[in-house]
């Protein structure tokens, strides 16, 4: 099958999307609102199934060489008690590592590669999809052979309509596809009640230099802190990245969910100015305000859908499911979802058929993953922590039993398995 498939969004799901297309032979542009992609953003760990892929794709050399392959994972209490822990990627015997990088770099990786393979006017910056039409009706429900795409200058607002054979919605989580497609949906992400602030310093190494570190509990105060940056790592430094979450709001739908708001050292530093975390070799106060751009972010999420598209369109990413950062699933997932829709277009005997069958494939296991998230199953047993231990303590199975420990292991084989 020859199609010519346009993408919305130069993610790292829609880059993926775009390399793995290119490679089964079949002809991807990619459209992106940014005028410029910069390595932006913070921290994004992937796990090693994710990491598979990307090296099927060819860039495991490139990946190994700006990724931390994470080692092992170990809660905390906020005094810097050990609660739990466990191995990761190779650690854990994987065949492939779990990276943690700069989030902006993995962006770069992808998008130097897609020009490279791809040709340089593959990826369309400054070009903002404004809509869609299948056979002729704008609510794009149509599954026969008419699809126009309407692209828009950024800059100019010139409007370009287009032909194309297939629409894949990666852009994200306010996405434009999935609002056509899904009218009758809250207009608004869900938000949880907690906040989150992330940032990025250039530290000392602390633990094994390959930790990733959670401590405390998002019913008061959490920090997770780990390293992203191989290139740091040779210099003897470590670029660290930080997540605070702090429950401070009341569930519902809402208002400027965007990962590029900036976020105020004062109003995150509240919760943490006593934190010396010494025995970890971490001093979170020095840490936060080391921080040269702080971001601010809701826990959001959206209701998971039975279906994502509809003929000759579908979603990708978090357009398509998005979800609580919990397990290192959102950028991994994205890359799984790439791989499978390009691996079942190739195959099949026409594009819609071929969508749907990548739908068919994805969303029950990545929806599971949606619910599984909102339980927050291991935070519940860090908050009891700190409930039944609030001065720390010296023995954790003084605080937990043996059955509320091994459940963080369930939790996170919930969370962290292949789907």
């Amino acid at each position: 099958m020859s199609a010519d498939i346009v993408i919305a969004g130069a993610g790292i799901g829609g880059l993926t999307c775009a390399l793995t297309l290119h490679e089964t032979g079949l002809r991807p542009r990619v459209a992106e609102s940014a005028r410029q992609l910069r390595p932006v953003g913070v921290g994004i760990n992937l796990l090693p199934h994710a990491v598979a892929e990307l090296t099927a794709l060819g860039l495991g050399d490139a990946l190994a060489e700006i990724a931390v392959p994470t080692a092992e994972m170990v809660h905390f209490d906020r005094h810097g008690n050990r609660i739990w822990a466990e191995p990761r990627g190779r650690a854990a015997g994987h065949a492939w590592p779990q990276y943690s990088l700069h989030r902006g770099e993995l962006q770069q990786l992808l998008y130097d590669a897609a020009r490279d393979r791809l040709g340089p006017d593959t990826v369309r910056t400054g070009t903002a999809l404004d809509g869609f039409e299948q056979n002729g009706h704008e609510d794009g429900q149509g599954d026969g052979d008419a699809l126009q795409v309407t692209l828009r200058d950024v800059e100019s607002g010139a409007r370009t309509t287009v032909r194309a054979d297939a629409l894949i919605g990666a852009d994200g989580l306010h996405s434009t596809v999935r609002r056509r497609l899904h009218p009758g949906e809250q207009r608004l992400p869900l938000w949880n009640g907690i906040r989150m602030w992330r940032g990025t310093a250039l530290g000392e190494p602390f633990l094994d230099g390959r930790t990733m570190v959670i401590a405390g509990s998002n019913a008061t105060a959490k920090l997770v802190v780990y390293p992203i940056s191989r290139r740091a790592e040779r210099r003897g430094e470590a670029l660290l990245n930080w997540v605070a979450e702090v429950r401070v709001g009341t569930p519902g739908p809402v208002e400027g969910a965007a990962w590029n708001r900036t976020g105020r050292l004062d109003d995150v530093l509240a919760h943490f100015a006593d934190w010396r975390l010494e025995r970890l070799g971490l001093d979170v106060p020095a840490l936060l305000a080391a921080t040269g751009e702080i971001l601010e972010y809701p826990m959001a999420d959206r209701d998971p859908l039975e279906q994502w598209g509809a003929g000759r369109v579908t979603l990708l990413g978090d357009a398509a499911h998005p979800m609580y950062p919990i397990g290192s699933n959102g950028g991994s997932q994205a890359i799984l979802d790439a791989r499978a829709l390009a691996r079942c277009l190739s195959a099949a005997h026409s594009v819609p058929a071929g969508l749907r069958a990548y739908e068919q494939q994805r969303t029950a296991p990545v929806n599971a993953l949606v619910t599984a998230m909102r339980e927050m199953p291991a935070d519940r047993l860090l908050r009891a922590v700190a409930e039944r231990a609030p001065d720390g303590f010296e023995r954790v199975e003084d605080v937990l039993t043996a059955e509320e420990l091994a459940s963080i292991d369930a939790a996170y084989r919930r969370t962290s398995a292949p789907r």
